[in-house]
């Protein structure tokens, strides 16, 4: 309310532009419900339900001694989730996405079972059943969507609830399963291209043909008399191989959807953003060639040290195409897309200057907003520079303060008519680098930016330059709220130096080319040939031409 009468004041008076800036709207409800210990009660208990719902019905012996072993697995299970993802535990919605995708896997192989057992299709078996049953399904969502380590946690624990769904623990489906299961998270290590799922459903496929070879449920007589049914049998080994194809095709499915519902980036995603035909990116190359030239060379060293220390260097190089592109309001007033006839910055005032420099970052987060980027790459674009010091204009800021001082003196101006620098002015709004990601766009920014001013580089200039600067990020505490090591930062350091080395070495100075020219009249060329090199009298010299 407040705020809004003083701008309407502002506005009256000429002090303030009618233009909002946008900015990344948070929903406090869902922020709320995220990190509500009630709601994770609601998910936990809400899939117990579903996992008796499942163990008591239909026919089967004994089905609360199978409930209660499934409670132990489920306690188990959370245990683990508490320790070894303390993250993921923390987050109401990855909770549920664990949990759901996992009773999605159990549903569905229930089901599967419980048609081939009653014989409900004639083709339908229960030796087809077991080819059937989609072991890998949460294995491949949660290894692509959250990591390997997620994947193992579905592979093992899926694997221990299916197989009391059908009374006494069933060692065949639980050994199957399990061997499906790390087969699908083993080819799903690195998913950058949709066409590794489909790799990844063929080996599970194959997985499950040896594993079903093996228990006898696909049977081949190697020793007479051999009275193999070859036709029952290709039919079954269809089933088992065609079964990974499909599981890993309906993940390839439904994974946009689920990034979408649940804000998970995967690297398949990452790499359609990284395409360089994106609007701004076009803009970039013809309003701000040298930003763009800039950000490129940023994505290199991100990417590069990212790969070192186990961050995600595709998110890294996709970030960094966008990290700068706020500059694009006024790109003339960086040093990259200067002219050399003038720099714009030598009419205005410091604090100015500050002003439009520190704008690059609220502008960039309003652009990524109208072009819907990513949150992640929202999030670099405001973290890239944190809180630090646009430290030129506040020392040329300072020097100009200390001359009006000197020459108040000299006209008897009082200190208090001399307006004080206040360094808040001079700093970006924040907030720091939040991921490891975050920081080492941001390390690499600053390192990129520094390494054009070098003269004559140098290994060791290079090296002493990306020291001082990490230093300095170090001690205004630049680094604080992101969970990089020393020893990490120590290891991006090298691989800033090594990747600036070979961006920046020197080449050998060539000798000039010294052409010779062989007057027209002693070359031997065809009569229509001359005609045409004869000057017309009136034809200018050739020093004039």
């Amino acid at each position: 309310m407040f705020d809004f009468l003083r701008r309407r004041r502002l506005l009256r008076r000429g002090l303030a532009s009618r233009k909002t800036r946008r900015r990344r709207t948070r929903n406090e409800l869902l922020r709320s419900l995220e990190a509500a210990g009630y709601v994770k009660v609601i998910v936990l208990a809400a899939f117990i339900a579903g996992l008796a719902f499942l163990i008591f019905s239909g026919q089967q012996p004994e089905p609360t001694k199978n409930f209660v072993i499934a409670l132990l697995f489920f306690a188990t299970a959370i245990v683990q989730l508490w320790i070894n993802q303390p993250r993921t535990f923390s987050q109401n919605s990855r909770v549920f996405l664990v949990f759901g995708t996992i009773f999605v896997q159990l549903a569905a192989t229930k089901l599967i079972l419980v048609l081939s057992s009653e014989h409900a299709f004639k083709f339908l078996t229960p030796e087809m059943g077991w080819l059937l049953a989609p072991y890998a399904f949460a294995p491949l969502v949660l290894s692509v969507l959250l990591g390997r380590n997620h994947g193992l946690f579905a592979a093992v624990f899926v694997s221990l609830w299916s197989s009391v769904l059908f009374g006494k623990i069933d060692a065949p489906l639980l050994v199957i399963s399990l061997i499906s299961g790390f087969t699908a998270v083993y080819l799903t290590l690195q998913v950058r291209r949709r066409s590794r799922l489909i790799r990844a459903g063929v080996g599970v496929g194959v997985a499950i043909w040896l594993s079903s070879l093996s228990f006898g449920m696909i049977a081949i007589n190697l020793f007479p008399p051999m009275d193999n049914d070859w036709g029952m049998i290709g039919l079954q080994s269809a089933l088992a191989l065609g079964n990974g194809i499909i599981t890993a095709m309906i993940v390839g499915g439904a994974l946009p959807m689920l990034e979408h519902l649940f804000q998970i980036t995967t690297d398949v995603s990452w790499l359609e953003l990284s395409d360089l035909n994106h609007p701004l990116l076009r803009r970039m190359t013809i309003e701000a060639p040298g930003t763009y030239h800039h950000s490129l060379v940023v994505a290199n060293l991100a990417e590069a040290a990212a790969e070192k220390i186990g961050a995600n260097a595709t998110l890294c190089r996709v970030c960094s195409y966008f990290h700068d592109v706020g500059k694009l309001v006024k790109p003339q007033y960086f040093t990259e897309n200067m002219s050399f006839e003038r720099n714009p910055h030598d009419d205005l005032a410091p604090t100015m200057s500050a002003l439009i420099i520190i704008a690059h970052v609220k502008e960039g987060v309003d652009l990524a907003l109208t072009h819907g980027l990513n949150k992640q790459i929202i999030d670099v674009i405001q973290q890239h520079h944190g809180t630090s010091l646009v430290y030129y204009f506040y020392q040329r800021a300072l020097q100009q303060q200390e001359d009006a001082r000197a020459g108040g003196k000299i006209m008897n101006i009082r200190k208090e008519d001399i307006p004080e620098v206040q360094e808040e002015s001079f700093r970006y709004s924040g907030p720091k680098p939040q991921t490891k990601e975050s920081a080492i766009v941001s390390l690499a920014d600053i390192v990129e930016s520094a390494s054009r001013s070098l003269e004559k580089p140098t290994p060791q200039k290079i090296e002493q330059l990306i020291n001082e600067l990490i230093e300095e990020r170090i001690a205004d505490g630049q680094l604080d709220e992101c969970d990089l090591t020393l020893g990490e930062i120590r290891i991006i350091a090298e691989r800033f130096r090594f990747t600036l080395m070979t961006m920046l070495h020197t080449r050998i100075a060539y000798p000039k080319h010294e052409l010779k020219f062989t007057p027209v009249e002693d070359q031997k060329l065809r009569p229509d040939v001359m005609a045409s090199l004869r000057k017309p009298a009136s034809a200018p010299p050739v020093s004039a031409a």
